[in-house]
This record gives structure tokens, sequence and C-alpha cells, in this order.
């Protein structure tokens, strides 16, 4: 049975740490976890999904990269950990979620990590920091993905702070597959690939410039890449999928 070692409470509901065999969770009062995270490879994300979306430094070795949501911080220490000398900032609303992080799932702290408590998409629309390489956005409640994500707006002011061969990369369910968001997309990317997982989460990547390499110099990096990451991103390249635009 789960231990509780962390609980709060703010205007969003509970925020909870559960530990079980030395697998910490993030739960925020719903169904499922938010993040997980293990005391044996503390800088591995757990669950797949974050894993996918490490699939982007295939395409992009980032030196500044923006991350919308927090939870556990499980992406970030995977990328303070795996690319050297890469600055973060990450946008995170609740200070409970913050506090859990730092606290009990060992969140880096220093200069190479900002950050920023507020609201993501008020930051986005605000932004006037540097141009980045990568922006994450994994916005959830405890019941679903924040619906704003899937707005003009947004994909709009993304795609704004973005450098030439910049990425996009979101976290979705693969209920929000959808002609009219594929469209979206394609007006303001190059280029847009998707990962859909057996979760059901489906993980898409928007690019300002065409992915560079082919199939298999993608299959070479992808050997190199998860031999620095820790764990193996080919069950997931498996799993990449081209949209045209």
């Amino acid at each position: 049975m789960p231990q509780e070692i962390f609980t709060a409470h703010d205007e969003f509901g509970p925020i909870r740490v559960l530990e079980s065999d030395g697998v910490r969770t993030l739960n925020f009062g719903g169904p499922d976890a938010q993040s997980s995270w293990s005391r044996s490879e503390p800088h591995v994300p757990q669950l797949e999904y974050v894993r996918a979306m490490l699939l982007v430094l295939l395409f992009n070795t980032p030196r500044q990269t923006l991350t919308l949501g927090l939870g556990a911080g499980t992406l970030n220490s995977c990328l303070h950990a795996g690319v050297a000398g890469l600055k973060q900032q990450v946008v995170e609303l609740r200070p409970g979620v913050i506090e859990a992080a730092q606290r009990y799932f060992q969140l880096p702290q220093g200069k190479r990590l900002q950050l920023h408590q507020a609201d993501a998409f008020a930051f986005m629309r605000e932004y006037k920091g540097k141009k980045l390489d990568v922006i994450f956005s994994d916005l959830y409640n405890a019941d679903d993905a924040e619906g704003e994500q899937f707005s003009a707006e947004f994909i709009e002011n993304c795609r704004h702070q973005l450098k030439t061969g910049g990425w996009l990369v979101l976290n979705c369910w693969d209920c929000h597959q959808s002609d009219e968001f594929m469209a979206l997309l394609d007006r303001h990317f190059c280029e847009v690939r998707s990962c859909l997982l057996s979760s059901g989460n489906w993980v898409v990547f928007a690019g300002t410039s065409p992915a560079p390499g082919n199939a298999k110099a993608l299959k070479e990096q992808e050997w190199t890449l998860s031999k620095q990451l820790g764990f193996s991103l080919q069950p997931y390249l498996g799993r990449l999928a081209s949209h045209g635009s």
C-alpha cells in the first residue's frame, strides 16, 4: 500500500506525494499519476510520455528550453543531467507543486534551472526573454489537459518565442487528435510529428524547420542519445509518425 509522505491543498485541489518500494508518485486527486520517480534512477523518467517527449533531442540540441507545467520535474531533472550546459526555465502555477518537486523528487536547483511561479498562458502572452530552442508544454489538472493548450493564441505565442530550428513539444491525449488541431499546427510550423503511446498519451512535436536526418540517421542518433540519457528511446522512435504540412 503506498504511503502518503506529503499533502497540500490549494484552490485547485490536493497535491499528494505517495511512495511505495522506492518509487514516488505525484497525484492531484484524480485517477492518474502526474509524475513517477524512482530512488534508484533519480534522473530517469519513469512515465513513458515523459520519455517520449525527449525524442525532440534527436532534432535539436538545445541551449535554452522552457517547460510549462512542472509536475515532479522528472523531465527537467533528466535534461539537467543529460544535456551539458543547458539552461532551463520552468513555469508552474501552484507553489505546492514546486515545494513537492524540490523536497521529494530532487529537482535540481541552481543557475541552470530558473523557476517561475506563474500562470503558463499569461507567461507566454507576456514573455520577452531570449528566443527558445524547445518549449515543452505539459499542462494538466487532476482530470485532463488544460484546454487552452490547443488554442490558436497559445500555439501562435509558442511559435513566436522559438528560434529558427526550434520545436514545440505538447503532451496531449489521443482524444485531442483532430483535423482542426493539425491544421492549426500546419499553419505555424514546417514539420509536425507525433507519438501515440499505449498509455493513451499523444505527444506532438512541431518544428519551425524540417527535422534533420533520415530514418537511418535518426536510429543511429537514438542509440547515442539513449546511452547519454540512461534509457532507451527506441520504443518511442518506432512509434514516431510524420504528418504532412
